[in-house]
C-alpha cells in the first residue's frame, strides 16, 4: 500500500463521526469473502478482475485449499472522500463460531448475508443471535440472485416472491430475539415492583382478591420496533451477485426512474419494494398488485431489466441486443471482453460499471450503520457488567466512564480504554519493522559511496602484497596464503549474514487484535491490564488516591498487570502498517502484549475500569485428542507449540492429565484438523502424533425398565438380575431396596447409602447452574473459614431463584425437604450430582445456609448452627466427590445421580475422643489434586491418607495403635466404595455427547443422507422441504463418538450435493444396558443365543475402558471351528 495511502487513512482515523467499524456475518459459503474482495478492490487493492477468485482476506493456504475462512481478518478502506471503514471478514463454518465472537465484540454494525437460494441457515441464526447479544446494528445483504436465474430457472415474478419468504424468515428470527428482550425486560420490572411492594413504598392491589390474567404480550405494543426489521425500503437492504459483481439497493433504482418516468424519487422509494403496480393510462402507481393480478412495480422496473441482461448475455449470446443494452445503459466494455468466451466475464464487466456492489454495499453501511459516537449506553453497561455485578452497583468513578465511552473522546485528558478480542501469530518477516523498503535517493549515494571506498582498500592491499621483493618464496607463500586467508573471512562473514535470517526467519510474534473505546493510544505507552476477576473497588482501594497513571512504584493489586504497548499497526488484511498512534473508535493490531494477555483482555489506563463481560462463545469445544512428538527428545518443543496455539486459538484448550497426557479440546473435526496443522508447521515445528479423538461420555442410573428388549413385561425378574451384581462380603452388605452398607476395614465406621436416578429437568438445571452453584460453594467455604464473602443482591436473588426451581422439581414423598438436605454437589463440588443427608439424628447446616447469613441471620444462631457439624463431615463429602468424578462402568464422571447418606455410624475405643483428622485443607488438597478428566484418583485419596497419618500421630501420641492408617482415608475410601456400590445395585446406563445436526440436500439424495445417519446410530427429527426450492432440510441427532468422517463421507456419498452444519447440543442416555445378555425365551428368539446383533453401549464402554488401560471382558475365540472347503483339494 502507498504512503500516500497511509497518510490519507491516519488523516480519516481522527474524525471518528466517519468512521465505521463492521464484520461480515454469514452461514458457511454464503459468499462474505466473496463480496469482501469487491470491497477491497473498490480501493485499488486488488484488481476488480481478481474479485471474487483471490479470496484476499483468506490469506492461509489451507483457507484456500478447503475454500472455507478460518480466522477473522481486518482491512481499513476508505469510501466518498472522508468515510473510513474497518471491515472484519469472519468466517460461516460452525468449528470457527469462536472468531466471530472476537470480530462481533470489536464493531458497531454488521452485514449479514443470506443466500437467495438456501435462506436463512443455522449459521445465519447463530450470527443474528450473536450481533443481538452483542447490541450491534445489521444491515441485509441478499446474495448469490444470479443463482435464481441460472440454476432454479425462475421467472422475475417468482423470483420476487422467493426474496419477500426471504425476507420474512429473516425478520422473524430477529423479531423472536426482540420479543424475547422485551419480556425479559418486563420480568425485570415486574421483579422489581415486587420488591418495593415489600418494602412497603407501593399500596397493595385495590382488588386483591381478584384473579391476575396474564398477558404474554403486554409491553410489545410500546417498544419500539420500527428500525429493528429489515425492509428494501428503508435502505438496510442490498439485492446482489457479488460473484459477477453486481448489488443495488432500491434507492439506485427510484434515482433512475425518477428521471425517466418523471416520478418523484420519494414515491418510487415507498412503492418499488411492496403490493404496488404501474397503471400505465392513469400513468400512476396503484395498489393490489397481487390481487389485480399485474406485475408488481419492483419486477417491472427492476428485476425484468436484470433477467433481461441475463437473458442476453449468457444465455442466447445475442450480441446486437448486447449492444443496444450497453448504448442504453452507459456502459463501454473492452474488446477483449466482448470476444471471451465465457459469457460471464462479459457479464461481469457491464454489470460491475453499472451496479458496482461495492458503492451499494458501502453507501449502505455509511448511511445506515452507526459511528463509534453512536455507542448506546445499553451497550456500553453491559460490557461494563461482569458477572453478577450490576452496573449501578459499581464504584462511581467505574459509573463516571460511562461518558468516556459515549463521549468517544480523542483527548489526552480522556481515560485510554482498549478490549483485546484475540491474539493471532504473525511471521517477524511481515512485520513492517522487518520488511525491505525502498531506498531513497539519499541512501542509494551513501551505499554506492561505501562500495567506492571497500573497492579502493581491496586494490591497495593487493598493491601491497605484489611490491613486496624480499624472498621469492616468503612471497609466493604470501601470495598463496593471503588469497585463502580472504576467502575463509568472506565464508564466516558470509555464515554469519546466512544464520541471523534464519533465526529471524524461525521467530514468530503475537499481535492483539483490538478496539480503542476512549483516549488516543501511543506506542511505548504503559497501560493497566484487568483480569478477568479484577474487582475495581478493590483496586481503587488498594491503589493511592489520584493514582489515575500506570508507574512501576504502585502497590501490587490482584488480577490487575502494567504493560508497554511495544508497536501499533493498521491492519490490512495480509499486510501490517506501523503506527504511532490511534485515537478512539478504530480497530487495530497491538504488539508486545504476548506476556500479558492469553486470549482477551481489558485495557486501560484508568484502575477504575472493570473488565469487559467474557466473549459469548456459541460452539462448545468437545472434540479431545492426546497429542505427543515423534521424538520424545522434541517434548519441550511440543509443550511450548501448544502453549502458543492455546494464545492464538480463541477456542482451543490445552490440558495436562494427571496421567501425563498432553490433551487439544477443539470444536470440531476441521477445527482439530487445523489445530493440528498448525502444530506441525507453525507453532511446534515438529513431527507430532496425534491419539484418536478422546469420545466423552457420562455414567447414570436410570429407574429399573418396565419392559425388556423385546417389549415384554419385565416383573421382578430385573430386580433380581441388577441385585446380583454386587457381591456382598463381610463389610459389604447390600439390602434388597438397593441400600449399599459398607464398614471400614477397622471396623470402626458403617456407612449406608442408596443411589436414586434425579430427574431429567433437574440435571439439566444443575449443569446450566454451574457457575453458581460454584459460588455458593465458596460462599459455604468462607463462612467455615470464619471470612465473609461479598456477593450482590442480584447473585443471592439467583442463587435463591435456583433454590426454589429445586424444590418446584423436586416434589413427592422420596424427595420430601430433599433441597434442605443437600449436603454437597459433586463432581468438583459444582457438578449435576447431589449428596443428601438422610441421616437420622444428624441436623447438619444446609448448603443454602450461607444464604441466610447473607440476608442478616443473627450471629448467634449461625454459630450455635455452625457447631452442629461432625467430625469426619468432610471425609464423606471428599469420598462423594471421587467417587462421581470416575465411575464404576468406565471411569467416567457421573451426571444426573443423587446419593443419598441414609446411615453413619462411628465407634471409636475409648482413648480416642474427639478426633477429627480431616481439616478442611485436606478436603481443598483433594480436590486441587484430581484432575479434570477423573483417570485415576487414588493417588489423590493416598496424598490425604498421608497428610491425615502425620497429624493423627502428633494428636494421638503412642497410646493408640492403628494398624489400618488414619481413620479418615479408611472412611474416604468407604463412602467411595459404598457410593459405587450403591450405582451398580441400580440399572446403570452410559450417556452419550449428542450433536444436532442440520443437512440441506436435494430430493435426490435423501435416500443416502438417511443411510448414512442410520449407519450412525443418527436419529432423524424432522425434515421439511424448502419453499421455492428442491431442497430438503433435515434435522437429526448424532453421538459425538460415530460423528468423525462424517461430513466427509455425507459429500462422498451424495457426489458433494450435501454438506452437514454439527454443534453440540446435549448428553443422552443410551437406553441399551451395556451388561445386558439374553434371559428370557423371547430374546433367545430375537437375539440368538450368542446375541449377535452389536451392543452398542457395551461398544462403546469397552473402547473407553481399553484406552484407559482397564480390564475388559471379551471372548476373543468362540466355538472354534474347523474350516470347511466346498471342494476337495486336487
Amino acid at each position: 500500500m502507498g504512503h500516500t495511502s497511509l497518510d490519507k487513512i491516519k488523516a480519516l482515523q481522527k474524525n471518528p463521526a466517519n468512521v465505521r467499524n463492521l464484520c461480515i456475518l454469514a452461514h458457511v459459503d454464503h459468499g462474505k469473502t466473496t463480496l469482501a474482495d469487491s470491497l477491497v478492490a473498490s480501493n485499488g487493492i486488488i484488481s476488480s478482475r481478481l474479485a471474487g477468485k483471490l479470496r484476499y482476506l483468506d490469506s492461509r493456504e489451507d483457507e484456500q485449499i478447503r475454500g472455507i475462512t478460518m480466522k477473522s481478518s481486518a482491512i481499513s478502506l476508505h469510501y466518498a472522500e472522508d468515510f473510513l471503514i474497518n471491515l472484519i471478514d469472519s468466517p460461516g463454518h460452525v468449528d470457527f463460531s469462536s472468531e466471530v465472537s472476537t470480530a462481533v465484540r470489536l464493531c458497531d454494525g454488521a452485514i449479514v448475508i443470506v443466500d437467495a437460494v438456501e435462506g436463512v441457515c443455522p449459521q445465519t441464526q447463530a450470527v443474528l443471535r450473536q450481533a443481538w447479544l452483542e447490541n450491534i446494528r445489521p444491515v441485509l445483504v441478499i446474495n448469490k440472485i444470479d443463482r435464481l436465474i441460472m440454476e432454479l430457472k425462475l421467472t422475475s415474478q417468482e423470483a420476487y416472491t422467493h426474496l419477500q419468504k426471504i425476507l420474512e424468515q429473516v425478520n422473524a428470527v430477529t423479531g423472536s430475539l426482540f420479543t424475547s428482550k422485551v419480556l425479559e425486560d418486563r420480568a425485570v420490572k415486574e421483579e422489581r415492583a415486587e420488591e418495593d411492594k415489600e418494602e412497603g413504598d407501593i399500596e397493595p392491589a385495590e382488588c386483591p382478591g381478584s384473579e391476575q390474567v396474564y398477558d404474554w404480550s403486554a409491553g410489545l405494543e410500546d417498544s419500539d420496533d420500527s428500525q429493528l426489521y429489515f425492509s428494501p425500503d428503508q435502505g438496510n437492504v442490498v439485492f446482489a451477485s457479488a460473484i459477477d459483481g453486481w448489488g443495488f439497493s432500491i434507492q439506485q433504482f427510484a434515482q433512475i426512474h425518477s428521471q425517466r418516468m418523471g416520478i418523484r424519487a420519494e414515491v418510487l422509494l415507498k412503492t418499488l419494494w411492496g403490493d404496488f403496480y404501474l397503471n400505465a393510462k392513469a400513468k400512476k402507481i396503484m395498489k393490489g398488485a397481487h390481487a389485480k393480478g399485474k406485475k408488481p412495480l419492483f419486477v417491472q422496473l427492476v428485476l425484468d431489466n436484470i433477467w433481461s441482461l441475463y437473458d442476453a448475455v449468457v444465455t442466447r449470446r445475442d450480441k446486437e441486443k448486447i449492444e443496444k443494452m450497453m448504448m442504453s445503459l452507459g456502459v463501454k466494455v473492452m474488446t477483449r471482453d466482448l470476444r471471451h468466451s465465457d459469457p460471464k466475464v462479459l457479464l461481469s464487466a457491464i454489470c460491475s460499471q453499472w451496479l458496482p456492489v461495492s458503492q451499494a454495499v458501502l453507501f449502505m453501511v455509511c448511511d445506515k450503520l452507526p459511528s463509534p459516537l453512536d455507542m448506546t449506553s445499553e451497550r456500553i453497561e453491559r460490557l461494563m457488567s461482569v458477572g453478577a455485578r450490576r452496573f449501578h452497583s459499581l464504584p462511581l468513578q467505574t459509573q463516571e466512564l460511562k461518558t468516556a465511552f459515549m463521549q468517544c473522546s480523542s483527548d489526552d485528558t480522556a481515560p485510554v480504554i482498549v478490549f483485546v478480542s484475540k491474539m493471532f501469530m504473525v511471521d517477524a518477516k511481515a512485520l513492517p519493522q522487518n520488511k525491505q523498503r525502498p531506498l531513497t535517493q539519499e541512501e542509494m549515494a551513501q551505499r554506492r559511496e561505501l562500495a567506492r571506498q571497500r573497492h579502493t582498500e581491496k586494490l591497495a592491499a593487493i598493491q601491497q602484497t605484489e611490491s613486496g621483493e624480499g624472498n621469492a618464496q616468503s612471497g609466493s607463500t604470501t601470495l598463496a596464503t593471503t588469497p585463502g586467508g580472504d576467502n575463509t573471512i568472506g565464508q564466516m562473514q558470509a555464515l554469519s549474514l546466512k544464520a541471523k535470517p534464519e533465526e529471524e526467519e524461525g521467530k514468530e510474534t503475537f499481535v492483539a487484535f483490538a478496539r480503542v473505546y476512549s483516549g488516543v493510544v501511543r506506542r511505548g505507552q504503559k497501560v493497566f491490564v484487568m483480569g478477568p476477576k479484577y474487582d475495581p473497588a478493590q483496586g481503587l482501594r488498594m491503589l493511592p488516591e489520584g493514582s489515575t497513571s500506570v508507574s512501576a512504584c504502585l502497590p501490587p493489586v490482584p488480577h490487575l498487570a502494567c504493560c508497554t504497548m511495544d508497536s501499533l499497526y493498521l491492519l490490512m488484511g495480509r499486510e501490517l502498517e506501523e503506527l504511532e498512534e490511534v485515537p478512539s473508535g478504530n480497530v487495530l493490531g497491538i504488539g508486545g502484549l504476548e506476556e500479558c494477555v492469553l486470549k482477551s483482555a481489558t485495557l486501560s489506563t484508568s484502575p477504575a475500569l472493570p473488565p469487559f463481560i467474557p466473549l459469548n462463545f456459541e460452539a462448545t469445544p468437545i472434540v479431545r485428542v492426546a497429542i505427543e512428538p515423534k521424538h520424545p527428545s522434541e517434548m519441550p518443543k511440543l509443550v511450548r507449540g501448544m502453549r502458543l496455539l492455546n494464545q492464538a486459538d480463541p477456542c482451543a484448550e490445552v490440558l495436562i492429565q494427571e496421567t501425563g497426557e498432553h490433551v487439544l479440546v477443539t470444536a470440531g473435526e476441521v477445527h482439530l484438523q487445523r489445530c493440528l496443522d498448525d502444530l506441525r508447521e507453525r507453532f511446534a515445528k515438529i513431527e507430532i502424533s496425534a491419539s484418536k479423538p478422546i469420545i466423552p461420555f457420562r455414567e447414570t442410573v436410570i429407574r429399573p425398565p418396565k419392559v425388556d428388549m423385546v417389549n415384554e413385561d419385565l416383573g421382578k425378574q430385573q430386580k433380581v438380575a441388577v441385585l446380583h451384581q454386587v457381591k456382598e462380603s463381610d463389610t459389604l452388605h447390600l439390602d434388597p431396596s438397593g441400600l449399599v452398607t459398607l464398614t471400614t476395614p477397622n471396623r470402626q465406621a458403617t456407612v449406608g447409602v442408596r443411589a436414586i436416578p434425579l430427574p431429567e429437568e433437574v440435571t439439566l438445571l444443575l449443569e446450566g447452574s454451574a457457575d453458581l452453584i460454584r459460588t455458593l460453594e465458596q460462599a459455604g467455604q468462607a463462612q467455615r473459614e470464619g471470612r465473609t464473602l461479598d456477593m450482590s443482591t442480584w447473585t443471592l436473588d439467583a442463587l435463591m431463584g435456583l433454590k426454589s426451581r429445586l424444590e418446584v422439581l423436586l416434589q413427592g414423598r422420596k424427595w420430601r425437604n430433599a433441597v434442605d438436605r443437600i449436603w454437597a454437589f459433586g463432581p468438583r463440588r459444582y457438578g449435576p450430582n447431589i449428596l443428601l443427608n438422610s441421616v437420622e439424628g444428624y441436623q447438619k447446616p444446609s448448603v443454602w445456609h450461607c444464604l441466610e447469613r447473607q440476608k442478616g441471620e443473627k450471629e448467634g444462631g449461625e454459630k450455635a448452627e455452625a457447631s452442629a457439624i461432625r467430625d469426619f463431615d468432610n471425609s464423606v463429602v471428599s469420598g462423594f466427590q471421587l467417587a462421581t468424578l470416575s465411575g464404576p462402568m468406565c471411569e467416567e464422571p457421573l451426571m444426573g445421580v443423587c446419593f443419598s447418606v441414609e446411615r453413619w455410624d462411628m465407634n471409636f475405643p475409648t482413648q480416642r475422643t474427639h478426633l477429627d483428622s480431616v481439616t478442611e485443607e485436606d478436603s481443598n488438597s483433594l480436590d486441587a489434586s484430581v484432575s479434570e478428566t477423573g483417570e485415576t484418583p487414588s493417588q489423590a485419596e493416598g496424598a490425604v491418607a498421608g497428610a491425615s497419618q502425620g497429624r493423627r500421630r502428633a494428636e494421638v501420641g503412642a497410646g493408640l495403635v492403628d494398624c489400618y492408617g488414619p481413620f479418615s482415608g479408611q472412611l474416604i475410601a468407604a463412602v467411595k466404595e459404598a457410593c459405587r456400590h450403591a450405582f451398580q445395585a441400580k440399572p446403570q446406563r452410559l450417556m452419550a455427547a449428542m450433536y444436532t445436526c442440520e443437512i440441506m440436500a436435494t430430493a435426490e439424495v435423501l435416500g443416502r443422507v438417511y443411510g448414512v445417519l442410520g449407519k450412525r446410530e443418527g436419529r432423524v427429527l424432522q425434515e421439511e422441504m424448502k419453499e421455492g426450492t428442491e431442497m430438503f432440510i433435515i434435522k437429526a441427532v448424532l453421538p459425538v463418538a460415530e460423528s468423525f468422517g462424517f461430513a466427509d463421507e455425507i459429500r462422498k456419498r451424495t457426489s458433494g450435493l450435501a454438506s452437514p452444519q454439527l454443534v453440540f447440543s446435549h448428553w443422552e442416555v443410551i437406553s441399551s444396558d451395556p451388561s445386558w445378555v439374553p434371559t428370557t425365551e423371547e430374546e433367545y428368539l430375537h437375539f440368538g443365543e450368542k446375541a449377535d446383533s452389536a451392543n452398542q453401549a457395551l461398544k462403546y464402554m469397552n473402547a473407553v475402558r481399553r484406552r484407559k488401560g482397564l480390564y475388559v471382558e471379551e471372548k476373543i475365540v468362540e466355538h472354534g471351528e474347523k474350516q470347511r472347503t466346498l471342494s476337495k483339494n486336487k
